[in-house]
């Protein structure tokens, strides 16, 4: 009974040219799948067009063999999913975009407590995205930018810390910010609030 198969079975079949292996997959996830995208956009069409998109990228990264079997099938194509409803809800310009000038602040987009289901999504999405730049960040900058926004310490306290005077710890946090600006751009990345 081809029901039983599993998906990492039905996956390497299909990557393999078996088209029915696909369809099987598609049928056995749509109702989870369809029932997550339309939980977070409260609309069918929108739901149909998520789903569609969620499926087209899944064949694309099947066919192009990048895609790896390090968990299951589902929380890969729920992953997936997930980031398209962020993408559909900054697109339509649901959430305002912050623009490159000086009065950029990359931290205004954290710390707002009344969030609804939408907003914290993508309030989820962008804390997860600022934590991959983070990451990029020369590790004297990046404690120092963690210790000041994440553990709201003083320059006073980063000082004591990490053993540098305050005005090093200024220029390390001044360094972070331009640093990340670059990294933002690098990357094309837009941060929503």
């Amino acid at each position: 009974m081809k029901n039983q198969i599993e998906d990492s079975v039905l996956v390497r079949d299909y990557i393999s040219g078996d088209e029915k292996s696909l369809e099987i997959l598609i049928n056995r996830h749509n109702q989870r799948v369809t029932s997550f995208i339309y939980s977070k956009v409260l609309d069918r069409d929108i739901t149909e067009d998520i789903f569609q998109d969620t499926f087209i990228k899944v064949i694309k990264t099947l066919k192009k063999g990048s895609y790896s079997e390090e968990g299951k099938f589902l929380p890969w194509v729920m992953r997936i999913a997930h980031n398209l409803i962020i993408d559909h809800f900054r697109k339509n310009k649901r959430m305002p975009k912050f623009e490159g000038n000086d009065d950029f602040n990359i931290f205004s987009v954290i710390g707002d407590d009344k969030l609804n289901a939408e907003k914290q999504i993508i309030k989820n999405q962008i804390d997860s995205d600022l934590r991959d730049l983070i990451e990029e960040l020369p590790d004297d900058q990046k404690e120092v930018l963690l210790m000041r926004i994440y553990k709201d310490m003083s320059f006073k306290e980063i000082s004591e810390n990490t053993g540098v005077s305050i005005n090093t710890a200024l220029g390390r946090m001044r360094y972070a910010l331009i640093n990340l600006r670059k990294i933002i751009e690098k990357h094309n990345i837009v941060l929503t609030n």
